[in-house]
């Protein structure tokens, strides 16, 4: 496509955003027309693939900050009249000049666009993707791939995961992309990060949630909890510990360069499903001794207010 239709299209009519609009609008309105104007959704449609295929070319412009500027003085300069040829004529090419140093605009929107080039270019990025244990995100791993080259040999990889990666992280190798003329491009993949049977994350903290006791909600208790670096740590229930309340330890979360997180340690009382016997008759007594003892009291009074 001839730099010019590129530089006439309008791309933010194209997405329907003001020329204002920042990254995080321009994404979400991108995703919400490619939902809409999927060809797997609108299969034999073609008026609403060419849409689809005109609102993917004005994001990959314009999610991109520097293609982005570029873009913006580009069509800018078209809509003062300024994009002609030095040899014009009509002393307009001074204005092309004076923005973008001199030279011709096709070559400026062949380099925006991917159309043309001057020199020896690297080769193109890659992407792939990788699974890695919960375990491994926290104290980081060596992933070893292997991939298939354009010319169909395989090629093997060694990566370095650093500890505290999130799902959804993308680890960047370089020089192990497409070849080109001055170089291989980089090689990025993208990490997911397979759920744990006990621990979680939030930010830098790890969370787990401890089962206890209705006694040991009740009395009181200490109670050892694991951890993921293997030892335990001892938390202390207070008496009267209600369910659902968060305990916090101290320099046992993620660490991720200089800063470690918590362990977050939420409280779960344990009902049993069923008491007989002495435990049974204890339980009856409890409950007279507290029958005075409206729980309900303060929530009905609020639910009447």
């Amino acid at each position: 496509m001839a730099a010019k239709d590129l530089y006439e299209k309008d791309f933010y009519k194209v997405l329907g955003i003001d020329k204002q609009a920042g990254a995080d609008e321009i994404k979400k309105r991108y995703r919400a027309l490619a939902r809409e104007l999927h060809p797997d959704k609108n299969k034999g449609d073609a008026t609403k693939e060419e849409k689809f295929k005109a609102i993917s070319e004005a994001y990959e412009i314009l999610s991109d900050t520097k293609k982005r500027a570029e873009y913006d003085e580009a069509r800018a300069l078209f809509e003062r009249g300024g994009f002609r040829s030095p040899m014009s004529g009509g002393g307009q090419g001074g204005d092309f000049n004076d923005i973008f140093g001199g030279g011709n605009p096709q070559d400026l929107f062949a380099n925006l666009f991917g159309g043309g080039r001057r020199g020896p270019r690297k080769g193109q990025d890659l992407q792939t993707e990788a699974s890695i244990t919960f375990r491994e995100s926290i104290t980081g791993t060596n992933l070893d791939l292997r991939l298939s080259t354009d010319r169909g040999a395989t090629q093997n990889i060694t990566a370095r995961v650093p500890a505290g990666v999130s799902d959804g992280a993308k680890i960047r190798v370089k020089g192990k992309g497409a070849a080109g003329e001055a170089g291989p491009g980089d090689l990025f993949i993208m990490l997911h990060v397979k759920a744990h049977a006990i621990f979680g994350r939030k930010g830098e903290n790890l969370t787990i949630t401890l089962p206890v006791t209705f006694t040991e909600a009740a009395l009181g208790a200490d109670i050892k909890v694991p951890t993921m670096s293997g030892d335990d740590v001892t938390v202390r229930i207070a008496p009267g510990t209600s369910n659902g309340r968060t305990l916090r330890v101290k320099g046992r979360g993620i660490t991720k360069g200089a800063t470690t997180g918590d362990l977050l340690v939420t409280v779960e009382v344990q009902v049993p499903q069923r008491v007989d016997g002495k435990a049974l008759d204890a339980l009856r007594e409890f409950a007279q001794e507290m029958a005075h003892h409206d729980v309900r009291a303060e929530f009905i009074a609020k639910a009447n207010s």
